[in-house]
């Protein structure tokens, strides 16, 4: 009796996947029309305008320099950003803001990679640098339904982008921070519970500080990431009393990122890259 011959197992295809920015670029669209339409945000369509212009731009004349490929995606997730993030007297705010941000993509670098969170470091800059520009936290406000409707996107593109462990480990240290500092004042839970249900830092969780470009590639290093982040945004809020405290964690996070990822032995994170390993991520992505 013969056996029959076992079958040759030929390895798995490799996921495909949309680039995630596409699905970034969505739902920031969809949030910005929300606000403008239905909960009266004070946004202008030429405040988007010359922040979008400057934007994409500015990323088309540092490709031409720097002779790499233009990636208007990238900008216009930064550009959308901005509008949804950042209020000015003026206009020219705005677009400096827009220049920073996009710049500092090719100006400041280390590893091969951008330091800094573009849309986080424009705003830092032109809040630190001039009176004229601020950020826009209480436009949001505290309703929880609005919260759960920015959560739901921004899980679902941080999902996209194998990133959703950020937000989540962020999100979840500074609430362990705001709820240990309620028990030890005595202050009535309901006001860290308001805290966390502040549109702008659940947008900040979900849409700036989980950009895979400037996280780490390795898990471990990302959760020290995400965590150590959480610290500082207590520290800078609670006391040095900097009500952009978030936005200026993540610029000092980012600073020091490239140093810890002198350890960082994962794949660099492309966004073009369509060949995912299922075991570099967290949360598995469904085949297309």
């Amino acid at each position: 009796m013969t056996r029959a011959a076992n079958p040759v197992r030929t390895p798995a295809a490799p996921e495909r996947r949309l680039d995630p920015r596409i699905f970034q670029i969505a739902a920031l669209s969809s949030l910005l029309a929300f606000g403008a339409f239905v909960r009266a945000f004070n946004i202008e369509l030429i405040e988007f305008m010359i922040i979008a212009i400057t934007a994409i731009s500015t990323q088309w004349i540092m490709s031409m320099i720097f002779a790499v490929r233009f990636e208007a995606k990238s900008a216009m997730i930064t550009a959308l950003s901005l509008t949804l993030l950042l209020r000015a007297e003026a206009l020219w705010p705005l677009a400096a803001a827009a220049f920073i941000a996009i710049a500092s993509k090719f100006l400041v670098r280390a590893g091969g990679k951008h330091v800094f969170n573009p849309a986080n470091i424009a705003i830092v800059a032109m809040t630190l640098a001039t009176s004229q520009a601020w950020t826009t936290p209480g436009q949001w406000g505290t309703a929880v339904w609005l919260a759960a409707l920015i959560a739901g996107a921004g899980s679902f593109v941080a999902w996209r982008a194998s990133r959703l462990d950020v937000p989540l480990i962020f999100l979840g240290v500074f609430a362990a921070l705001l709820f240990a500092r309620a028990i030890w004042l005595g202050d009535p839970l309901s006001i860290p519970m308001l805290r966390l249900q502040n549109g702008a830092l659940v947008l900040f969780a979900f849409f700036m500080i989980s950009d895979p470009k400037t996280t780490p590639d390795g898990l471990p290093l990302r959760m020290a990431f995400a965590g150590g982040t959480a610290v500082l945004a207590y520290l800078f809020v609670f006391h040095l009393y900097e009500s952009d405290g978030v936005f200026y964690a993540l610029a000092v996070a980012c600073l020091v990122r490239p140093l810890i990822e002198l350890f960082d032995r994962a794949r660099r994170y492309e966004w073009r890259d369509n060949s995912i390993s299922p075991d570099e991520r967290p949360f598995r992505i469904p085949a297309e």
